[in-house]
């Protein structure tokens, strides 16, 4: 926002000074990313880990059915 400021001197000249006054909007959008980044860095610490967990019980279920379907295998050679 401007504000515009007109002086009179003597001899016909005048002097206008501008004030430049800032609308806040820069501290709005400061906040607002500040605001951002807090919320990917909680998403990214707290989900990351849990999704490492789900995926390492998956992997470990996989293994333990190739294992089994392993034994199996093997029972049914020996009886033929």
């Amino acid at each position: 926002m401007d504000e515009d400021r007109t002086t009179g001197a003597e001899g016909g000249t005048h002097t206008t000074i501008i004030e430049r006054r800032g609308g806040g909007g820069t501290i709005l959008l400061a906040i607002v990313l500040l605001f951002a980044v807090a919320v990917g860095a909680f998403y990214l610490f707290t989900m990351a880990p849990q999704q490492n967990a789900k995926d390492k019980a998956i992997a470990g279920a996989a293994d333990s059915v190739s294992r089994t379907a392993d034994k199996v295998g093997d029972a049914v050679d020996q009886n033929r």
